[in-house]
């Protein structure tokens, strides 16, 4: 039985806001905005919500709606011309049901596997670490979080100390943990990604060897064995004095969420303190690993 009708527009962000007012006036159940080119936003500043620059905006209504009464309400609201667009028939199902079976564990590196709660993990025998997707960013899918999680399945971190700079969701920290790390301190700029870094910690039983804290009580990190940042390339830059200071002589600094093209800038802003291995890449998306130099 066919429950509902959406209209899917090709939109732009400047447009978004006025689009969403007259299809919501227009009768609009909901509205959804997703990435129409395959764009990453990774780790938004607090309070920030940045759109991809070329989005596809779909409205939501009952089957019985009217939609030529509703593109012509919609059109007499707006000052611009009615963007191009589509009306799908949208089945009634189980969306719940559908969306977690489309989420499923995934394994990275021989021992670590991220599984959904719902799911019994593949090998109990494996590292599994017990990951529900949320509202932090980081559940594995992405290949910067897949490199780092790749990474630390490979290392030795039986009793070493790590720092996970941009935390997201916990997943690396937590990851770091049940691989044997001694502790981890978490840090992030989004209060709520500290919340479920440490509710993930909970979840898989290692609360009490990980720490949380915000970048601005974090100035002066007690050097460690090994420091993580999944983040961007600019504020990897502009973080490289903090972070190499937080190593150790002879620790390693793990580093992604950069293109391969922002690969050599990134490593030139940590040359005075960190000795590179040759990068490591995952469909255009590179990480780069290195170890402190003695002080």
């Amino acid at each position: 039985m066919v429950n509902w009708l959406q209209i899917i527009f090709a939109s732009t962000p400047e447009r978004c806001d006025a689009l969403e007012n007259a299809l919501l006036a227009c009768g609009a159940l909901s509205i959804t905005y997703q990435d129409a080119a395959d764009q990453p936003l990774l780790e938004p500043g607090v309070g920030e919500m940045p759109l991809w620059d070329a989005i596809q905006f779909s409205a939501l209504f009952t089957a019985d709606v009217d939609t030529d009464t509703v593109l012509v309400g919609v059109q007499s609201q707006l000052d611009f011309d009615l963007p191009r667009f589509r009306i799908e028939i949208v089945e009634k199902k189980d969306w719940e049901r559908a969306w977690m079976d489309h989420y499923h564990a995934m394994r990275f590196g021989k021992r670590l596997w991220i599984c959904p709660s719902w799911q019994t993990p593949p090998d109990p025998d494996a590292v599994n670490l017990m990951l529900d997707p949320g509202l932090a960013f980081g559940t594995g899918t992405h290949q910067t979080t897949s490199l780092c999680l790749q990474w630390l399945d490979s290392a030795d971190l039986t009793g070493k100390t790590v720092v996970d700079y941009g935390c997201g969701s916990g997943v690396l920290g937590v990851a770091a943990l049940l691989l044997g790390a001694q502790s981890v301190l978490s840090v992030d700029n989004d209060p709520q990604a500290l919340v479920a870094t440490r509710d993930n910690a909970e979840r898989n039983g290692c609360a009490d060897r990980l720490q949380v804290r915000l970048p601005d009580l974090a100035a002066a990190i007690e050097p460690v064995d090994v420091v993580l940042a999944n983040i961007l390339a600019g504020p990897l830059i502009q973080l490289a004095p903090l972070l190499a200071n937080s190593l150790k002589p002879g620790g390693y600094l793990v580093l992604a969420g950069l293109l391969e093209e922002q690969a050599q800038v990134v490593m030139s802003a940590y040359a005075p303190w960190i000795h590179f291995m040759p990068a490591t890449d995952l469909e255009g998306w590179q990480r780069l690993v290195g170890r402190r130099q003695n002080r």
